[in-house]
């Protein structure tokens, strides 16, 4: 690569950010609000033995980070303050098994996220932020 040419990493980390913010939105919209609505989540949180408020928090948080990862804002820290919610789905998950097309889904896929929300933290807001 000649050093007029510009790295790819910025790239990289624009494609990831625009992939978890869409996906953030994607499970606080559409599956949490959209499927299950506002009482179905909290009904679920509560099953897990957590409080009813927290899920309006999960989901008001990954629609904000969502939106604030898709347009770059902040996107390292917002990678970072979604990382709870994410292991916290690791959590909830970790019973049903590995693969997450076991019964009510294993706990690869949230860890996955997990993961790649850390890559983001670390490479940052990238191009076009």
């Amino acid at each position: 690569m000649s050093s007029t040419a510009d790295p790819p990493a910025p790239l990289a980390a624009l494609l990831l950010r625009l992939a978890l913010g869409v996906m953030f939105l994607a499970h606080s919209l559409a599956l949490k609000l959209g499927v299950f609505g506002l009482a179905g989540t909290a009904q679920f949180f509560v099953s897990l033995g957590l409080p009813a408020w927290l899920a309006y928090l999960v989901i008001a948080m990954e629609a904000i980070g969502g939106v604030m990862l898709i347009l770059g804002v902040q996107a390292r820290w917002a990678a970072l303050a979604l990382l709870p919610i994410l292991l916290g789905a690791v959590w909830t998950h970790s019973g049903n098994g590995w693969v997450f097309n076991a019964p009510n889904g294993g706990w690869e896929y949230p860890l996955y996220l997990a993961v790649l929300a850390i890559v983001q933290a670390i490479l940052g807001d990238g191009a076009y932020a």
